[in-house]
């Protein structure tokens, strides 16, 4: 492997929330780098989940991290960020 692209897919961050439609962007992008060409080998997940209370309220987050390799970088990923 010469180049493993990370997506976090879910909320990772409190401060900083993500939409339904981020989050299903993210895994869009795990698809496109599984099954588009060049073609990417998942090589890890990582599980996790935090609570954290915010005020008075108790808030569980939970995501998945993808890492995916690639022989080469594609060209087509570096129109995402």
């Amino acid at each position: 492997m010469r180049f493993i692209k990370r997506i976090v897919v879910g909320n990772d961050n409190p401060q900083n929330m993500r939409t339904e439609a981020e989050v299903q962007q993210s895994m869009d992008m795990v698809n496109k780098c599984l099954a588009g060409t060049p073609r990417g080998y998942l090589l890890n997940i990582e599980k996790s989940f935090g609570l954290y209370n915010i005020g008075e309220h108790q808030i569980v987050l939970q995501y998945a991290v993808y890492h995916v390799g690639f022989d080469r970088k594609p060209m087509w990923l570096d129109d995402h960020a």
